[in-house]
This record gives structure tokens, C-alpha cells and sequence, in this order.
């Protein structure tokens, strides 16, 4: 059964992928929309994450979710 590092690791490692895959490649058309709700991804979010995939507000939900796994290793 995997630990909590074991998870934290598994999570962290795939977030470090997705950031890096973000930076390597070019910006998918329709980039600036979210690929969760469809919204406008805010001129300034896609400035400062060029590889951004979701707007402001999905991606603290992302995190949210992404953090109560960590705590709770579901």
C-alpha cells in the first residue's frame, strides 16, 4: 500500500511533467479559454503561466482537490 510520500511523490512528479510540457511546447490553439468551464483565461494569467490550461478559479479548485488528496491519500 502506498504512503503518503509515495502519493505526494506520484502527484508532485506529474504536476512537475505537466508544467514542464506547458513550457516546451507551444500554446494549443484555444489556449485562451479554460479547458474545465470554457471561460476566457484572463490576459494576465496567460502572461505570467503561458502554458496555463485553466482559468484562476478552476485551477484553486484543481489545487484544492489536489491538496485534500495529499492530506487525505484518496
Amino acid at each position: 500500500m502506498a504512503d503518503l510520500c509515495d502519493i505526494a511523490g506520484a502527484l508532485a512528479e506529474r504536476e512537475r511533467a505537466a508544467i514542464l510540457a506547458g513550457l516546451t511546447r507551444p500554446a494549443a490553439e484555444g489556449a485562451d479559454a479554460c479547458q474545465v468551464c470554457g471561460e476566457e483565461i484572463d490576459a494576465a494569467r496567460r502572461a505570467a503561466c503561458p502554458g496555463a490550461v485553466r482559468c484562476a478559479d478552476c485551477q484553486n479548485d484543481h489545487e484544492r482537490r489536489r491538496d485534500r488528496r495529499l492530506r487525505t491519500g484518496v
